[in-house]
């Protein structure tokens, strides 16, 4: 399965061959919210995302490097910036189950809002500063889609990732997930041991088939961040060593695309330096033995939120997050996978998902169960 090929040797000559079109955003339906009320998701917020798009004018900005970003500074007139950073102050203590009191609030300042306009959700990214201690920290307002926060929530129950995000009416508020970005991660990359790379190649791996057993797509470099490991953590490597994960930052493509290899981040041509480091790293031994780590401590997760899992996939199984026409292809492409046709009778993606976690967990969790 592990190759150098990327998606466009795999899907040369056939239809539907541009990944990641922008795509529409799914409304939150009753079923959804009510779960998302439940768990303490959906809750009312001081600030929304329609409050922040009157901006009166942009300023593009570019990285450290001088090079220009998607992302714009959003200037807002004096009065109304000023509301705007009483309701993101208070919402950012929302978000971080902090008190709303008046010492609280006096001890943040918000220190810029930017957009990026590139992004599906077209995201605002505010920055707020600690007074005291000089830190700052990052949190995103986003319009609220229903496959994303399928997507965030699949990620906080399996795998060993919390996230604090909220949700209200049309509004997503997710907090920022710290770490290196993917690909400045490798374009900064030092004299790595071979140690580390095995390391990074171990972790490149169990990512892969997390994303491919939750259908999350659109794995590029740029939307998963690595991350050091403490080492009680680190399940597959030895003491005294340097351990990495990567975990996900950007869910716009939970089981959304038809194509089943742009559920594999192997295949991206941005992540061509990780797979390097695999093929270069691991002997196939070694990348079957991460595999089964990551199958294992998935399926432990479901045994763990069980009750609360399958409430959330028989939401999804009912909700419209996809096209009818890339289930179609999907559901084809899982079975022909998996030499099966158990995918036939799913007619919705959240059906896929649901069939896609008994498919490649089943033994695992017959094995956890008995634990």
């Amino acid at each position: 399965m592990w190759s150098g090929e990327n998606i466009g040797d795999k899907t040369s000559g056939e239809t539907d061959r541009r990944p990641m079109m922008q795509k529409d955003i799914f409304p939150v339906n009753d079923a959804f919210r009510k779960y998302l009320r439940y768990y303490g998701r959906d809750v009312e917020l001081p600030a929304q995302y329609s409050d922040l798009v009157n901006y009166s004018y942009a300023d593009s900005l570019r990285d450290k490097k001088g090079k220009w970003t998607h992302w714009e500074n959003a200037v807002y007139e004096p009065h109304q910036l000023e509301n705007l950073k009483k309701t993101l102050i208070a919402t950012y203590l929302i978000l971080k189950k902090k008190p709303l009191t008046a010492a609280n609030t006096g001890r943040f300042d918000i220190r810029r809002i930017d957009f990026c306009d590139y992004g599906n959700s077209i995201p605002f990214r505010i920055k707020i500063d600690e007074k005291d201690s000089e830190r700052s920290d990052f949190f995103y307002i986003k319009q609220a889609d229903a496959s994303r926060i399928y997507g965030l929530e699949l990620e906080h129950l399996l795998t060993n990732n919390p996230i604090n995000f909220l949700h209200y009416q049309n509004t997503l508020v997710e907090e920022h997930i710290a770490g290196m970005p993917g690909d400045v991660f490798l374009e900064q990359q030092r004299d790595w041991t071979v140690s580390e790379k095995t390391s990074i190649a171990k972790a490149f791996v169990r990512f892969n088939e997390s994303c491919f057993v939750r259908l999350l797509g659109d794995m590029r470099s740029y939307n998963f961040v690595v991350n050091t490991v403490p080492q009680t953590s680190a399940l597959d490597k030895p003491a005294g060593e340097v351990h990495y994960s990567i975990r996900a930052i950007d869910f716009d493509q939970q089981c959304y695309e038809g194509r089943k290899i742009l559920y594999f981040p192997q295949f991206y041509k941005e992540n061509a330096g990780y797979v390097e480091m695999v093929l270069e790293n691991l002997a196939a031994g070694e990348i079957e033995k991460s595999q089964e780590i990551e199958f294992a401590t998935m399926a432990a997760k479901i045994i763990a939120y069980r009750r609360q899992l399958m409430e959330l996939v028989n939401s999804m199984v009912n909700d419209d997050i996809s096209e009818n026409y890339k289930i179609r292809i999907l559901r084809n492409e899982l079975n022909e996978h998996f030499n099966t046709d158990r995918f036939t009778s799913c007619k919705t993606m959240g059906a896929i998902v649901k069939q896609q976690l008994k498919q490649v967990l089943q033994k695992h969790l017959q094995i956890a169960s008995t634990k």
